[in-house]
């Protein structure tokens, strides 16, 4: 994915936020488009869950087989 990723920009210049929601908006990757949001909610740093909490957040992940770490779709709670 990553590798389509780079060929798709092509030389573009994502100078700003607008510029990169405006192109990500019209990739698509296996006949589909992706939904895109910009989120300007700041995080805390320094949060971590405890192994139980993480468990609960494990159920709703669901792993790619052939790209466990990368492709990841969270279900809502």
């Amino acid at each position: 994915m990553l590798g389509n990723f780079r060929e798709a920009l092509d030389g573009t210049l994502l100078r700003n936020a607008q510029t990169m929601l405006a192109w990500v908006k019209t990739m698509t990757w296996k006949g589909l488009n992706p939904i895109v949001k910009l989120s300007k909610k700041v995080y805390q740093k320094g949060i971590s869950l405890t192994k139980k909490e993480m468990k609960e957040i494990e159920k709703r992940l669901e792993r790619n087989p052939h790209l466990p770490k990368w492709d990841i779709l969270i279900r809502p709670s």
